[in-house]
């Protein structure tokens, strides 16, 4: 596809980062120079130095050929008046990076009366994902498909957990749970485990399976399953708003705490249930204080990386709490896999990865569209979710006797309201959507799960 990127900020950049590899023609636009440069030096993209409202820019940067533009400036506004221009320039599909709390509840209008494809908020989709870690405490990390029926969750392997130098043949055999084991990351490597794998402690395992099922696993494993009652947050920033908001709406008491009194005073007309503390997070008298030993989910929420660590290692040293660190330099990550953090969410990782599911479901030749992509351990692995619209060499033949790619497994398949964690002599159908874990080369329809014929 033809796609323009205007803003060559984080999200941008990462954007054509992740795209690049999907066989795109890409063009980004900035009005400054030296981002424009630094994106265009490193990755295949072209670049053009202008602003992106600019009608002028966008003929130049080809919008009559354009499949998609994707907006993601600093402004929201400009974000939303770029797409609105290039809709009526070049008739492609527009997604718009919107963030300011005032259009949250303007998203479906907005969209509608605009003609955007997609409005994208990326400290609202984080907040998202938090609020499902703090809804399974023993996870890392949450991803679901299906609307919600399956769940991909991923834990670690810890001394005294029953999976500690455990085979994975036994976790259906013996344990007896409806899960099923699809990926394993191991220090520096991604595995697709097979039957005789023994894991490890530190391990972090990824396991699919429905709600009722994982917390049934995570109880026979040794890992607690308690659910969060009290939630304490450092940063008052606008993914601190909307992760409270949620968890104030299922009952969790919510304490924010964030050295700006202007802003402290906000979140206090904004969330009168929730109880804003104006101080300094960093201090751990302060969080002793206001009871972090005591609180059962820990989020650090602030705008400086560096900070959030620290604040979560505090946390980790003095509560038996969930803790979530916020992360925005993913060039940090071979620092945090030594850290042994519980939860790292990152946003401009989360916006990128449901723009690029967007992408790929535009492209309508293709028989089985991928309905929901996920990027797994940095882009080491991903899950991609497939409608199946037709017949074809993967229907109605039993998984055991298909042929498929090395490092590959289908994790599950839901079929109308009726979730299956595949076993050998399950099969697709027609109507199915089904949920592949990879860890090599991307795919682009159900098909491609097959190893090609010699």
């Amino acid at each position: 596809m033809n796609i323009i990127i205007v803003g060559c900020g984080k999200v941008g950049s990462t954007l054509v980062e992740q795209l690049n590899g999907e066989n795109h023609n890409i063009v980004v636009i900035d009005e400054k120079e030296e981002q424009v440069k630094s994106i265009t030096d490193e990755l295949d993209a072209m670049g053009i130095v202008g602003n992106g409202v600019s009608y002028q820019t966008l003929q130049d940067a080809g919008i009559k050929h354009t499949d998609l533009l994707i907006a993601v400036t600093n402004s929201d506004e400009q974000n939303l008046l770029c797409c609105v221009i290039a809709k009526k320039a070049g008739n492609c599909k527009t997604i718009a990076r919107v963030r300011n709390p005032i259009y949250s509840t303007e998203i479906s209008f907005l969209r509608e009366e605009l003609g955007l494809a997609m409005i994208i908020n990326p400290e609202l989709t984080a907040a998202s994902e938090i609020a499902r870690v703090f809804q399974f405490p023993s996870a890392v990390k949450v991803d679901t498909f299906s609307k919600g029926r399956i769940e991909l969750l991923h834990f670690r392997v810890t001394k005294d957990c029953l999976l500690n130098n455990y085979k994975l043949i036994h976790v259906r055999s013996t344990l007896k749970c409806d899960v099923l084991v699809c990926m394993v990351t191991r220090g520096d490597e991604v595995l697709i485990p097979k039957g005789d794998f023994v894991f490890q402690e530190d391990d972090v395992v990824a396991f699919v399976s429905t709600p009722p099922e994982a917390n049934r696993f995570f109880q026979k494993i040794g890992i607690g399953t308690g659910k969060i009652h009290t939630a304490m947050l450092v940063g008052g920033g606008t993914m601190a708003y909307y992760l409270a908001r949620r968890l104030l709406a299922v009952g969790i008491d919510t304490k924010i705490i964030d050295l700006n009194e202007e802003r402290c005073e906000m979140l206090t007309e904004l969330l009168p249930k929730a109880t804003i503390i104006c101080g300094d997070g960093t201090d751990e008298k302060l969080l002793l204080q206001e009871g972090l030993d005591s609180v059962d989910g820990f989020a650090a929420l602030t705008g400086l990386d560096e900070e959030n660590i620290l604040l979560s290692l505090v946390a980790r040293k003095n509560s038996h709490a969930k803790v979530v660190t916020k992360i925005n330099r993913v060039s940090f990550n071979s620092v945090l896999s030594d850290t042994k953090l519980d939860s790292v969410t990152y946003p401009r990782l989360l916006t990128a990865d449901v723009i690029i599911k967007y992408a790929r479901s535009m492209n309508e030749s293709l028989d089985s569209n991928v309905e929901n992509l996920y990027k797994l351990e940095e882009g080491r692995a991903e899950a991609l979710e497939f409608y199946i619209k037709e017949a074809s060499a993967v229907t109605n033949t039993p998984l055991v006797n298909m042929r498929l790619k090395k490092n590959l497994l289908i994790c599950s398949i839901t079929r109308g309201n009726q979730v299956i964690i595949p076993s050998g002599q399950d099969e697709l159908r027609v109507g199915d959507y089904v949920v592949v874990v990879l860890t090599h080369s991307r795919l682009n329809d159900i098909k491609d799960i097959l190893e090609d014929e010699r």
